[in-house]
């Protein structure tokens, strides 16, 4: 059975194992699962972009303005609900459509308009995030504190459960399926595979390969939507600067999950046992008294190191193994 797991996702695995560990040693309140579920409020809205990311990644495309639209999506359904006084679902999907839009114009750009990935996605950080400050501007509303009063049944998004499990568990296992099922049991996921392996060859072979790589940022910019109407669910107000702190714990979560970031390999099954991880790492940490401006560094840390370990060619590696364990000699 472990023969069928990836090597990478079960060295993650070991490694979430070790780490509920040695964090329940340092702290046995760590291993109370009701912490660990209610934990995950922290770390959904990175896992749920994260999914997604990946398929961008995937591409050998890099997304780097969901933050913004994070911000922008809890912004929009802010003054969609209480501002104009339109229905708070209502004002949801419309705040989640908004960010699929910006994924939109991110994926035109890139695909059709043959622009740096990197350039656009820059671009579209700055653009958002000013559009968001606009809007709450216009609002009239304080950017510090930000657009409140949103109703309890609106809350229970965030705060409440479903059969016992709290909501942010359940919209983790939802997003993690309807991903993995778009990436590894479908012709679409094949055709984002084979994109980020070699683009030409993909069109070549009849894909078009522009529509594929505007979806990926498309679904990109809606799970950046979901997460901007969670976190505004999880705090109680909406604020344009939602999501301007994930930028590295999301692309770390899509690298250390195993995603290359030259393309064409990946999956979300490392990017949400990376999210766990990450996630558990910061609450451990939390409840081991380390100071909070140390765990950007051990984030920073874990993508340096994921980074330049996936980077690297299977062939360097083997070459590296052979220097450190040479083979055995055999006498006759």
């Amino acid at each position: 059975m472990l023969k069928n797991i990836p090597k990478w996702d079960l060295t993650l695995l070991i490694v979430l194992v070790v780490e509920v560990i040695i964090f329940g040693l340092i702290n046995p309140r760590f291993w109370n699962i009701t912490v660990l579920l209610n934990s995950f409020n922290d770390f959904i809205p990175i896992a749920i972009v994260g999914f997604f990311v990946t398929m961008v990644v995937i591409t050998g495309g890099i997304d780097i303005s969901f933050g913004s639209v994070i911000g922008l999506s809890s912004v929009v359904a802010g003054i969609l609900s209480q501002v104009i006084g339109l229905n708070i679902w209502l004002s949801v999907i419309l705040a989640i459509l908004a960010g699929g839009l910006c994924g939109l114009l991110n994926g035109i750009l890139i695909a059709y308009g043959r622009v740096q990935a990197m350039v656009i996605t820059l671009g579209g950080m700055l653009l958002y995030s000013g559009i968001a400050i606009v809007l709450v501007g216009i609002s009239g509303t304080s950017a510090y504190e930000g657009i409140a009063g949103f109703s309890n049944s609106f809350s229970k998004i965030a705060h409440g459960k479903l059969l016992g499990i709290p909501n942010s568990v359940t919209v983790f296992i939802v997003m993690f399926i309807l991903a993995y099922i778009l990436l590894h049991r479908t012709k679409y996921g094949r055709y984002i595979f084979l994109t980020g392996i070699n683009q030409d060859a993909a069109d070549y072979s009849g894909i078009d390969t522009r529509k594929i790589i505007t979806s990926t940022y498309v679904l990109s910019g809606l799970s950046a939507g979901v997460s901007g109407v969670i976190l505004t669910s999880y705090l109680g107000s909406a604020r344009a600067d939602f999501g301007s702190e994930y930028l590295m714990p999301i692309l770390t979560v899509v690298v250390l999950g195993g995603t290359l970031i030259t393309g064409g390999k990946g999956g979300v099954i490392g990017t949400a046992l990376a999210s766990i991880i990450i996630g558990f790492l910061q609450l451990g940490l939390q409840m081991g008294g380390v100071s909070t401006q140390y765990i950007g560094l051990v984030t920073g840390l874990l993508l340096i190191i994921s980074v330049a370990f996936l980077g690297v060619s299977s062939e360097f590696r083997s070459k590296i193994t052979r220097l450190v364990i040479p083979k055995k000699v055999k006498w006759r």
